[in-house]
């Protein structure tokens, strides 16, 4: 007999304090440890909060549109049962997959990063060259911490969402304690330096920051999709998912300012590490930043294991659907996870860390431009259904909601223009649009694969 069923039950059992810490960590990846002096260099302190503050504002108006939708409809797979409802199961299918571009490339960008994290902290790590890919080595030391990690975070995740909650919010907590430390020390030991508020022309260096923001905010969004899981009331779900996005701009906001303070502009911005830069400065002591790195290692982790939840949701729910194979709406009977879709996100992770850390920055791209993607399409949702079933139950909802609803669609439209042809941050040709495209023909294949498989119909949201 086999150990596993197909069902569509998923048992609710994480606290508010526990959602918050899968968002939270979401959010706050790796990237805040190794970007923040590019920010500060590129715009300057005051700049650079100034971008936060601004692009943030964007997200602020997209996670209202997903509080009320999240209210309204708590089940697992959030964005793909908000889209299924207003549009159907094409439309559906092309905003669920264009998240899981989004969540299946920053679980891979966290596998190759591990990696590169560990090389940090200590030196001559880089070991056994393998092969060169883009002009740069991939050493097999760095593989093989990437691959324990693949392994060492999906079987968190197959044995079960509560220890791996209760894992979040410990490495949360150690993300959240080193920004305080990195702030009180700021104020109270390190010496000041005089950056300029501003870099380059005016707001011209902010700008170059702030198109980098809504991609730092991903992960608010995860939230909706362990919906079903949550000991919580739909209302409550609302607000933590309000909570962890204006907490995580409170982090970013006084972390970048805190750096500011203690490390000229172009230090910070030339240093491979700069948080950890900023932290040795601050207490005058290497270990302290290496104590940073180890911190930015549990933010790598938290974030890993909270899109690896949130993909394996969208996966599970898109089977139940009828647009994937339904052996992955499978559930453990044991372990009460979708089982199947978390060890296929594994295997497909475990493909990351063989291309090296070169391909950075175009899993960044891609996944970003799919979840903005995502966005546009939720927002959407938001306005349809408001026009189409005003008597929805939405415990949480907001007033002037055509107005928000307007205003993250808009946003998010203008976003999703900056990664085109012809604009300051267009993906690159053809390493970013290729995984864009691989992934899109993928996806269109498979539905249809899916689709012929079975002679049910797409499950369609009812009232």
């Amino acid at each position: 007999m086999s150990d596993e069923s197909t069902s569509d039950v998923l048992q609710g059992v994480l606290s508010r304090w526990q959602l918050f810490a899968i968002g939270f960590g979401a959010i706050v990846g790796w990237g805040w440890i190794i970007q923040m002096g590019y920010w500060i260099d590129a715009a300057g302190p005051v700049g650079a909060t100034l971008a936060f503050a601004g692009g943030g504002l964007l997200v602020v108006f997209v996670s209202l549109v997903y509080a009320e939708l999240v209210s309204a409809m708590p089940y697992t797979g959030g964005e793909h049962h908000y889209s299924l409802r207003a549009f159907g199961p094409k439309v559906s299918f092309a905003c669920s997959w264009g998240l899981l571009l989004g969540y299946v490339g920053v679980v891979a960008f966290q596998s190759i990063a591990l990696g590169v994290a560990v090389s940090y902290l200590i030196p001559g790590f880089r070991m056994f060259e393998l092969w060169t890919i883009l002009g740069q080595p991939v050493y097999g030391s760095v593989v093989a911490v990437g691959l324990l990690g693949v392994v060492g975070v999906t079987a968190l995740n197959y044995r079960g969402v509560r220890p791996t909650a209760q894992l979040q919010l410990v490495l949360a907590a150690v993300v959240a304690l080193a920004g305080l430390v990195l702030v009180t020390g700021s104020l109270t030991i390190a010496p000041q330096v005089s950056n300029p508020p501003f870099a380059g022309v005016g707001l011209a260096g902010a700008s170059v920051v702030a198109i980098q923001v809504p991609g730092l905010f991903v992960g608010f969004d995860v939230i909706p999709q362990a919906a079903e899981e949550a000991d919580t009331s739909p209302r409550s779900l609302a607000t933590v998912l309000l909570l962890t996005v204006v907490a995580v701009g409170v982090f970013y906001i006084v972390s970048i300012w805190s750096a500011g303070q203690v490390l000229p502009a172009a230090v910070l911005g030339e240093s491979p590490v700069p948080a950890a830069a900023a932290m040795t400065a601050v207490f005058d002591d290497p270990l302290a930043g290496r104590l940073m790195t180890i911190a930015g290692i549990a933010a790598l982790l938290t974030s890993w294991s909270a899109f690896l939840i949130g993909a394996s949701r969208v996966i599970f729910a898109m089977a139940e659907s009828g647009m994937l194979p339904s052996s992955l709406a499978t559930v453990h009977p044991e372990y009460n996870t979708p089982s199947r879709a978390v060890l296929l996100i594994g295997g497909v992770t475990a493909l990351a860390p063989w291309l090296g850390s070169q391909m950075i920055s175009s899993i960044i791209n891609a996944n970003s431009l799919g979840i903005v993607f995502a966005w546009i399409l939720v927002s959407a949702s938001f306005i349809y259904l408001r026009y189409d079933e005003p008597e929805m139950d939405r415990p949480f909802e907001l007033p002037v909601g055509y107005l928000f609803g307007g205003l993250a669609l808009v946003g998010s439209v203008a976003f999703f223009a900056l990664y085109l042809p012809g604009a300051p941050s267009a993906l690159v040709w053809p390493k970013d649009w290729a995984i864009v495209l691989v992934w899109a023909i993928f996806g269109v294949v498979l539905y249809s694969i899916s689709r012929a498989s079975t002679d049910a119909p797409v499950r369609e949201e009812t009232n």
